[in-house]
């Protein structure tokens, strides 16, 4: 449950330190002292979009924190310790609004985004504004409504998971069927480049080999020439030759190294390079051994080179990607020619997806229509009490029988209500007024606030259009719901203002330069003014009071701990 709230410079509250008692609290005022700020700082607490315009003038920023209890929130705390945020039941939660617009916010006085503070908060708070009946105009959230009162939405998921997983095999399905309309002429198309590729070795010659040979070869008289020329100036030039001169010095030197002991360094670096001479002759002679001209060769590699670059203008890519290309297209007529195998797997798991989501759809369907009635008594109850005494509430579920599986299930659910005996029921967006479906969608509060997992509710004038005894039964039900969760409600209406555990007042001053609003909780004396207000109007006489305080004293039960 939320156990406080804390507001610095929101708005028209430059302070506020609030805290919260399990049960029904409602919060009342005068028109315009700011009751919606408190929701409003509740919102952003919660995640909503913030800006600067929240901040109070003046100031630089403005903060909102609140503190939970968690004891009855189990599925928030797995949210925390999934997280690693958890704090021994406790969660701390503040939002921060800054001057230039951004916000940040904290969880357990962790930083957070606003995505992780929404998911965290779903389990905590449900808000219901001033419009929120006019939700249960949509089919959507009846259907909604009926499997969270019966307590199938587990069911639901499994259903829809089987739904998201047809649906891909289905889209893959109709992909391939489509590819195979062309895969005759694609198969035949294939061959052809396969085979002509094969014919011409690709798979066995290697591009960059051949092109460095088929070089190697048109420069072979050169290199030749080159070699024999330098072997010629190194060695066997007898009188001019790199290994006689290096001779001729070594033996100039060697005598002179008696009188000069650094010639020593230099004769000995002489007789390296003869041997380095020596070496490289070697080298040279063998290269020019082994080099045999093979014009039939240069010409075969010549005309492979040619079918290469043929090739590879008739494919549109390089000839050093022939080989990779040739595997890609034996990949693509494998894939083919088991197209007809994939296709039937396909059909195979699309089958078991549907025979498995039928079962899942009529075990849905069957739990709805159980559920279904007993929602649809309690509400007609709940709705006789709540100024509609001839009012029958029913929900009506019509299954299609329709192979294909949807989102959801078979079932197309929709409320309906008979204002009066003999008249059939009709959809309630037909003949419910605004009051009557604010009525009707408190009803339905009630009736499934034992399956909901938020420990905390808030109403936001959902009360309004109603007056008289209805008022009093619409106070009884809020504090019924709120025998099994918090419930927050603004409210204009005394009778359900005195049905409440805890009563909130807020006050709106100005000293003519500002404007500030208060909440505070009021006692059992102050409660009595404050109603006897709601029910007169400028001035509290003593008839008022004693109503007021008449009120007080109807039966009120301890909130459930």
């Amino acid at each position: 449950m939320l156990s406080s709230i804390t507001i610095r410079n929101l708005a028209v509250v430059q302070s506020l330190d609030l805290e919260l008692d399990p049960g029904l609290t409602v919060l009342t005022g005068e028109t315009g002292a700011g009751k919606s700020i408190l929701l409003t700082a509740l919102g952003l607490a919660l995640g909503t979009r913030a800006d600067s315009g929240f901040i109070r003038p003046n100031c630089k920023r403005a903060e909102i924190t609140l503190e939970f209890d968690l004891q009855d929130s189990p599925d928030a705390l797995e949210w925390l310790k999934e997280q690693d945020l958890d704090d021994n039941n406790q969660c701390l939660i503040r939002r921060v609004i800054n001057e230039d617009g951004r916000s940040r916010a904290y969880i357990n006085n962790q930083q957070s985004t606003l995505q992780s503070l929404q998911n965290l908060t779903s389990h905590l708070i449900e808000i219901h504004g001033q419009h929120a009946h006019l939700t249960l105009l949509s089919s959507t959230e009846q259907r909604k409504l009926l499997d969270q009162y019966g307590g199938i939405n587990t069911l639901v998921t499994d259903l829809n998971q089987q739904v998201k997983q047809w649906q891909h095999i289905d889209n893959e399905l109709v992909q391939r069927q489509q590819a195979m309309q062309d895969a005759d002429a694609r198969i035949e198309l294939l061959r052809y480049q396969i085979e002509e590729l094969v014919q011409n070795e690709i798979e066995t010659l290697d591009y960059e080999t051949i092109s460095e040979q088929q070089r190697r070869l048109t420069h072979q008289d050169s290199l030749l020439t080159t070699v024999q020329t330098e072997l010629t100036r190194l060695r066997d030039n007898e009188q001019a030759s790199v290994a006689e001169m290096l001779e001729s010095s070594v033996q100039a030197l060697t005598p002179m190294i008696d009188f000069v002991p650094e010639l020593q360094e230099v004769t000995t670096m002489l007789i390296e390079s003869q041997i380095q001479i020596e070496e490289a002759t070697r080298t040279l002679r063998h290269i020019f051994d082994s080099q045999e001209p093979d014009p039939e060769q240069l010409l075969w590699l010549d005309d492979k080179l040619s079918v290469f670059h043929d090739l590879a203008r008739k494919h549109q890519i390089k000839p050093e990607q022939l080989g990779a290309h040739l595997l890609t297209l034996q990949q693509q007529l494998e894939a083919l020619d088991s197209s007809e195998q994939t296709l039937e797997d396909l059909r195979q798991k699309k089958s078991k997806l549907e025979m498995r989501y039928t079962q899942l759809a009529k075990k849905l369907s069957e739990k709805r229509s159980k559920h279904a009635n007993k929602l649809a008594s309690i509400i007609s109850e709940s709705i006789c009490q709540l100024g509609m005494p001839q009012g029958r509430f029913v929900i009506d579920i019509q299954s299609t029988d329709s192979a294909t599986p949807k989102i959801d299930g078979i079932d197309q659910i929709q409320f309906l209500i008979s204002a009066n005996p003999g008249l059939p029921p009709r959809p309630i967006s037909k003949i419910a007024s605004g009051g009557e479906l604010s009525r009707i969608s408190l009803a339905i509060q009630v009736a499934i606030s034992q399956t909901r997992s938020v420990a905390t509710m808030i109403f936001d004038e959902v009360d309004s259009g109603i007056g008289g005894a209805t008022a009093q039964i619409v106070g009884n039900l809020l504090r019924q719901l709120a025998d099994k969760q918090q419930v927050l409600c603004v409210t204009h209406l005394p009778q359900v203002a005195a049905q409440s555990h805890q009563h909130l007042l807020v006050h709106k001053a100005s000293d003519g330069d500002s404007t500030q609003s208060t909440v505070i909780k009021i006692s059992d004396a102050q409660r009595a003014n404050e109603i006897a207000r709601m029910l007169g109007g400028i001035e509290i006489t003593e008839q008022t009071l004693a109503h007021a305080e008449e009120m007080l004293n109807w039966e009120n039960t301890p909130p459930a701990s």
